[in-house]
């Protein structure tokens, strides 16, 4: 009797952080990206201007969280003046807060001084508690 051929068969790759159930990840949804930023966004709030006791979110620094699919992030802020006493060390503050959020890709920090920061741009709850209106 003709002994059995064996068909070569590729070995099935093992489950890893990068792959489920041995497929590739999906990318987030637009609902997903959306609940993400508002993730990092709770993680920015950790972040408070040395002299005023808000934090950089609700004070209105931070301008822009752009999250792709993959969980990169973008984060686009100001600070109150550009001679403001912490413009070299908040931005990295800000870095540092939002790679906290869980699962976080590559992220970044761009200041902008376009549109210059007024008070206009802090949440009118934010500007009574500050005593401003």
């Amino acid at each position: 009797m003709p002994k059995p051929v064996e068909l070569a068969t590729e070995p099935k790759p093992t489950p890893t952080e990068e792959t489920v159930n041995g497929e590739a990840p999906r990318g987030l949804n637009p609902i997903e990206q959306s609940l993400f930023v508002a993730q990092v966004a709770e993680q920015i709030r950790t972040v408070y201007d040395p002299e005023i006791p808000v934090n950089v979110y609700d004070l209105g620094l931070i301008y822009d969280i752009q999250v792709d699919e993959n969980k990169n992030t973008h984060i686009v802020m100001t600070l109150t003046s550009p001679a403001c006493p912490v413009a070299g060390s908040l931005p990295g503050e800000v870095e540092m807060a939002a790679r906290q959020t869980p699962g976080i890709g590559r992220t970044s920090v761009e200041l902008t001084w376009d549109p210059p920061f007024t008070i206009d741009r802090i949440p009118y709850e934010i500007r009574v508690m500050l005593g401003l209106d």
